[in-house]
């Protein structure tokens, strides 16, 4: 879907157009959907946190701004839902319950893996600031080119560019140094 498309969808939206929206969701499911996904690792949480980002654009569809680029709205708004989700869902957590991993077993515990301090590449890149989270999701997950990504953030490609090396540099020492 083309920028103009995407204001034309938007607006009809906003005008409670609910097909504008089926249209909107069709198009874009997937990609908000690995957005989601990137920041909360779960497939479940992801499916329903996606759904969720288009109940949210159906009732913030009137704030969208046109010109700043689509893909990067969209994915703002999964990014910043999934990142509430989180918080939510880490003040809700007893002190004494241990996360399990997707997979459906515990994680590691000491005495199954001798280093402790293991960071997964979720744990890795939250410590990214949200501009290099942003652009280091869309890249990865996404499958976005560094000039998509800089059209749909509206940014110079080459501040795109050294964003996503120094992203890159930084989950590098993060991991190398827990491994």
């Amino acid at each position: 879907m083309t920028e103009i498309e995407f204001q034309e969808k938007i607006s009809a939206v906003a005008a409670g157009d609910r097909n504008a929206l089926r249209e909107i969701y069709d198009e874009y499911l997937p990609y908000i959907y690995t957005v989601v996904y990137g920041v909360v690792g779960n497939r479940e949480d992801a499916e329903d946190l996606a759904a969720d980002c288009f109940v949210r654009i159906w009732e913030t569809a009137g704030r969208f701004k046109p010109g700043n680029g689509h893909k990067g709205y969209l994915a703002t708004i999964a990014r910043n839902m999934s990142i509430d989700f989180i918080r939510k869902k880490n003040r809700e957590m007893p002190v004494d319950e241990v996360p399990e991993d997707d997979s459906g077993g515990s994680p590691p515990t000491a005495g199954e893996d001798s280093n402790v301090n293991v960071i997964s590449v979720r744990d890795a890149i939250s410590t990214l600031s949200p501009p290099e989270q942003t652009i280091v999701n869309m890249k990865i997950l996404s499958d976005m080119t560094f000039k998509e990504i800089a059209e749909s953030l509206g940014q110079p490609i080459g501040t795109i560019t050294w964003r996503y090396n120094e992203a890159i540099k930084k989950l590098r020492t993060i991991l190398a140094s827990t491994a």
